[in-house]
């Protein structure tokens, strides 16, 4: 890394522009930056850090806003810095500007504007610049890739600012591991060492799955087996476990397949004894079968005995129902004639009831003859009749007319009436017409007119509430830098508190015997001792932290004042001046105007309907009065006609009528008379057919059952049977005889009979033996089942076992290799005798490189007194092989760095830079560090070594490397002749070159 300009504006104490040109600087390869304190000598590599990693060095960095503007500078200049330089061959220029509070360009206060940065890259065959990125992070990123260091290492290795240049001598095996692993890139050991654990830690959970899955089927197989297989007591990972469980299953196998033979032994014996009690429970049941059957038809023929009355009865009335059925066609017969009989009785007198008293005793022929002179004086009324009815028929057509004239007249009234109001009624319609069509016209043009009109309301309504989001956001922003504040305040004052105490800190680890690491001395008599309130390292920590936090949250407040301030702007544009009510009461007028002219609009096509309806009604009503004039016409000529007609007919009704008030009541009365005569005719000639019926039947029926056997018709009749009871003593009768078949054949058996003279069988205790063989048989089938199936599972879990055992002895050996290197590189393993991890030993070889590398220009600032030699001890437990100590050629003895005085760590920890930085640049793909600053400490040496440590850093030219020294030490002007002078006043300060080529 090469720098070649930096340009600063509004920077620290620098009030305006100042340039630093570090190529002529350069050339002569060593340059002073002096001046007096305050000055800003400083601050030219505040400056540099900024520009790289937008950020200032540790102990001098209060954040990234409006701190680091300069108070010199002019309210309308804004703070930047530009630097260009060259990097891994690439020329670049880097330009940061921090948050910056400017005067507002319209009205009065200040706004802030954002952070800005810009990386530029220098393209050589188009002699041109090309931008790379605007991103404040991502510009920091990458100088971090390309430096190979973060922006605390950059300060170490590179700027070594005040107080700092010394921490890497000091600093401990972890962070020297740290700097060392970026800046000579061993991530690729570190990765091997990560890649190896877990191919451990991957091949170590795969055996302990296959341990466990093992160790699962052994389980299973001691479920199996029982008391038969007792499990190893081993744990997944430990060895032996596969010989264990496979011995183990090996018992359980034979011990299973011992038992299997003798349930089969078992089985085989409760099959033949079930069998036996099978074949005894079968006797005894058809035993108890034939003394049940004889015992039962004995009962059977005693009540056969019983019932033998009643079965006599059944035969005798079944006897006589058989000869009552000969006479049953006769009864049958006389039944048919009797009912026909009093049915035609019955009917002849309802017949004769309505006629006159001198048809009483009339016979069939007298009232047949009546019948006949009604029906001839019924057919001379037909013609009258028939005029009667067209008389009827012209009054109802009277009546029609009647009806018709009135209704014309109304309709002649209402139509005359509506026609007179026609003119008024269209001059109304058409009225509403144009004031619709106006309205429709005013509705388009407010509706143009409504959204601007919204738009600017609502513009106002955002204008109104963004004022007060506004101030809101001010305020949050002048309470989040009161908070920034506060919180510095309290960290610098916890840290000024932990330096005045640091001595009872850095006491709390003195040892006897051991060596201060103030003083080098190894009696402490009377060692600092905390005080009440000490503040502790994690204090100040977290006071910084908590600084920081204040620090984020007032960027993020300045940046939402930011954001509501333009919106804020843009409302404003949009609404104007306007009061948001006066805009909002237009608004709503012009609503109001809109959707009145929309009703009245709305009223245009029922209007343009309305005058349509009533065109048609004036046409359909001046026809109506057409019609009706030529219907009262035709009503007048009808009305004659009828008239005449009617007394003609008038004339011929009144003859024929007689006494009746009508022809058709005078009609009904004669058909009803022959009606009444003639049905009377008919039931009286039927009623003395059914009474000679009756005597025939009576006579045949008398015949019938003396003949049968019976003294009177009667007597056959009751002893008639109908179906069902012919059927239930048929029934009664069937059923004895096959009962008594039945008895006599049980009785006749010789095995039943045989049966009958043993003892009674006992079925309950021969039906409790055969269930106790049987339940005897189920257990020892189910014995026999248990200890297959046992057999069988624990040969597949055997056989799985075998499986799993042959496929874990590749995996077991793969882990013990990838076990024993990993231990091997993390500095675990009993072979690797220093504890040193694979990284840490590559690191080792790089810090000797860098100690022997500083060694040659320690001996020259030294006069040969000291050299850095780096140890493999570890040191409590951190990592081994990172340790660097001093040996004192005037003692021979070897000391920590921690011993030396301050001069002493100053050339010491310049050597080591020095070193490291060749180191570096040797390194194949290493960051080339050429150009490097020493920001103080030359005060603390003597002439004589101040003179060799400037014929070192002069020495430096050979390699194309330039130093830059800063420093107010007055002897250092006269010794170096290229210098940067930073000269304060009251207006700010200046930067002048001098000596530089």
């Amino acid at each position: 890394m090469r720098l070649h300009r930096l340009d600063v504006t509004a920077f620290g104490p620098f009030g305006g522009s100042q340039t630093v040109d570090f190529d002529a600087l350069s050339a002569a390869g060593l340059f002073l930056l002096h001046g007096p304190t305050g000055a800003g000598k400083t601050s030219v590599l505040d400056a540099v850090c900024y520009a790289l990693y937008g950020s200032v060095p540790g102990a001098r960095q209060t954040g990234q806003g409006l701190s680091l503007r300069s108070d010199h500078a002019d309210a309308g200049t804004r703070t930047e810095v530009r630097l260009e330089l060259t990097v891994a061959g690439r020329r670049l220029e880097v330009t940061r500007q921090p948050p910056w509070e400017r005067p507002k360009k319209r009205g009065s206060g200040t706004t802030t504007d954002k952070a800005q940065s810009l990386l530029r890259e220098y393209d050589a065959p188009a002699r041109a610049w090309k931008d790379l990125s605007r991103s404040h992070q991502e510009i920091g990123a990458e100088f971090e890739q390309l430096l190979g260091m973060s922006r605390e290492q950059f300060c170490q290795v590179v700027l070594l600012p005040q107080g700092d240049f010394a921490r890497f001598l000091r600093a401990d095996a972890e962070a020297r591991g740290k700097l060392l692993g970026r800046l000579f890139d061993t991530r690729r050991f570190a990765e091997a060492e990560k890649r190896l654990a877990e191919r451990r830690r991957a091949t170590e959970a795969r055996v302990r799955d296959g341990d466990a899955a093992l160790l699962a089927d052994a389980h299973r197989m001691q479920q199996e087996a029982g008391d038969a297989m007792l499990l190893p007591e081993l744990a997944p990972g430990e060895p032996g476990l596969a010989e264990a469980v496979l011995g183990a299953a090996a018992v359980a196998r034979s011990t299973a397949r011992e038992r299997l033979t003798l349930a089969h032994c078992r089985l085989t014996a409760a099959e033949s004894a079930q069998a036996a009690a099978d074949r005894a429970l079968a006797d005894v049941r058809e035993l108890a079968r034939l003394q049940g059957r004889f015992a039962q038809a004995r009962q059977r023929a005693a009540q056969l005995e019983e019932r033998s009355a009643a079965h006599r009865e059944t035969q005798t009335r079944m006897e006589r129902g058989r000869k009552a059925e000969m006479v049953a066609p006769a009864l049958e017969l006389r039944e048919a004639a009797d009912a026909e009989h009093r049915a035609a009785a019955a009917a002849e007198a309802r017949a004769r009831g309505p006629l006159p008293e001198t048809f009483t005793d009339a016979g069939p022929a007298g009232l047949a003859a009546a019948a006949r002179r009604a029906a001839e004086e019924l057919g001379g009324l037909e013609s009258a009749r028939r005029a009667e009815q067209r008389l009827a028929e012209i009054a109802d057509e009277r009546a029609g007319l009647d009806r018709q004239e009135r209704a014309d007249e109304d309709v002649l009234r209402e139509a005359a009436g509506w026609l007179a109001g026609w003119d008024d009624t269209r001059a109304g319609l058409q009225a509403r017409i144009d004031s619709a069509q106006e309205a429709a016209t005013r509705s388009e043009q407010l509706a143009v007119q409504r959204d601007p009109a919204r738009r600017r309301l609502g513009a106002a309504r955002m204008r109104d509430q963004l004022a007060g989001d506004t101030e809101g956001a001010q305020k949050r922003v002048i309470a989040a830098e009161r908070q920034a504040l506060q919180t510095r305040a309290h960290w610098l004052d916890l840290k000024e508190q932990r330096l005045n105490g640091i001595a009872a800190e850095l006491a709390a680890h003195l040892t006897d015997g051991e060596p201060c690491a103030v003083c080098g001395a190894t009696e402490h008599p009377a060692p600092a001792r905390k005080v009440a309130g000490h503040v502790d390292r994690e204090a100040e920590e977290r006071a910084l932290a908590a600084s920081r936090h204040a620090d984020e949250q007032r960027t993020e407040a300045e940046r939402r004042l930011g954001v509501v301030r333009e919106a804020l702007a843009a409302a404003t544009a949009e609404a104007g001046d306007a009061p948001t009510a006066r805009l909002a009461a237009e608004a709503d007028e012009l609503e109001r105007a809109y959707a009145q002219a929309r009703r009245d609009a709305s009223a245009l096509h029922p209007a343009h309907e309305e005058l349509r309806r009533a065109e048609r009604e004036r046409e359909r009503r001046q026809a109506e009065l057409r019609q009706a004039e030529v219907a009262a016409a035709s009503r007048i000529a009808r009305r004659d006609t009828l008239e005449r007609e009617t007394a003609t007919l008038e004339e011929e009704l009144a003859q024929a009528r007689g006494t009746a008030g009508s022809v058709a009541a005078r009609a009904a009365q004669l058909e009803r008379q022959v009606a009444l005569l003639t049905d009377a005719a008919d039931t009286a000639r039927a009623a003395e057919d059914t009474a000679q019926r009756l005597k025939d039947a009576d006579a045949r029926l008398a015949d019938a059952a003396y003949r049968a056997g019976f003294e009177t018709p009667q007597a056959a009749a009751a002893a008639l049977l109908d179906d069902a009871e012919h059927r239930e003593l048929q029934r009664r009768l069937d059923a004895r005889q096959s009962e008594e078949a039945a008895v006599r054949a049980v009785l006749a058996e010789a095995d039943t009979a045989a049966a009958a003279q043993q003892p009674p069988a006992d079925l309950a205790a021969a039906e409790r033996d055969a269930a106790a063989a049987a339940q005897r048989l189920r257990d020892a089938a189910s014995a026999r089942d248990w200890a297959a199936r046992c057999c069988a599972e624990l040969d597949r879990l055997s056989a799985r076992a075998t499986d799993g055992v042959r496929r874990l002895a590749p995996l077991r050996e793969e882990y013990d290799r990838v076990a024993r290197l990993a231990a091997l590189t993390a500095g675990t393993s009993a072979d690797n005798e220093r504890k040193m991890r694979l990284e840490s030993y590559v690191l080792a070889a790089r810090l000797e490189q860098v100690a022997a590398a500083a060694t040659v220009r320690l001996r020259r600032m030294s006069s040969g007194r000291y050299t850095l030699v780096h140890s493999d001890d570890r040191t409590g437990r951190g990592r081994s092989g990172l340790g660097l100590h001093v040996v004192d050629a005037w003692t021979g003895r070897e000391r920590d760095t921690a011993t030396l005085s301050g001069g002493e760590t100053f050339f010491a920890s310049l050597a080591l830079a020095l070193g490291l930085a060749d180191v570096v640049t040797d390194e194949a793909g290493g960051v080339r560090l050429d150009t490097l600053f020493i920001d103080e400490g030359f005060g603390s040496l003597d002439d004589q070594t101040l003179d060799e440590v400037l014929d070192v850093l002069d020495s430096l030219r050979e390699r194309d490397r330039s130093v830059g020294i800063v420093s107010h030490v007055a002897d250092l002007r006269r010794r170096i002749h290229a210098q940067l002078e930073a000269v304060k006043g009251r207006t700010g300060s200046v930067l002048r070159q001098r000596g530089a080529g």
